[in-house]
């Protein structure tokens, strides 16, 4: 079984179609900072400097892999406008809209069984 970026061995597709579907998700969610992203653009739109804003100390280019990561598998949309500086707002996608469900049952879950000190 190949599970990867470039893809998964169709032998895999094909025979353990249950196992696919749940790695394909988890292939689209992997990245650290990707569960809060969705989980942040979940109300409303956001510009990329308040992105950066909530996710702290995450560096420039590491918020910008994991946003072009999410945009590429059509999960988030990027919209860039003409002005000076350019605005760039990222906003969910119905099919980003769809994995919602999915973090709001992590959430759940961790208030249930998570550690609390």
């Amino acid at each position: 079984m190949r599970v990867c970026n470039e893809g998964f061995d169709q032998d895999f597709i094909d025979g353990k179609s249950d196992m696919y579907a749940i790695a394909f998700t988890q292939n689209v969610l992997s990245g650290r900072w990707k569960y809060f992203i969705l989980w942040y653009l979940k109300d409303e739109t956001r510009r990329y400097t308040d992105i950066k804003k909530f996710l702290g100390d995450l560096s420039q280019g590491s918020l910008t892999k994991q946003l072009k990561e999410l945009e590429n598998d059509g999960v988030i949309q990027r919209d860039v406008y003409p002005e000076v500086p350019p605005r760039v707002e990222y906003s969910l996608t119905d099919k980003g809209i769809k994995l919602l469900p999915i973090l709001e049952k992590m959430a759940d879950y961790g208030r249930e069984y998570g550690e609390t000190t």
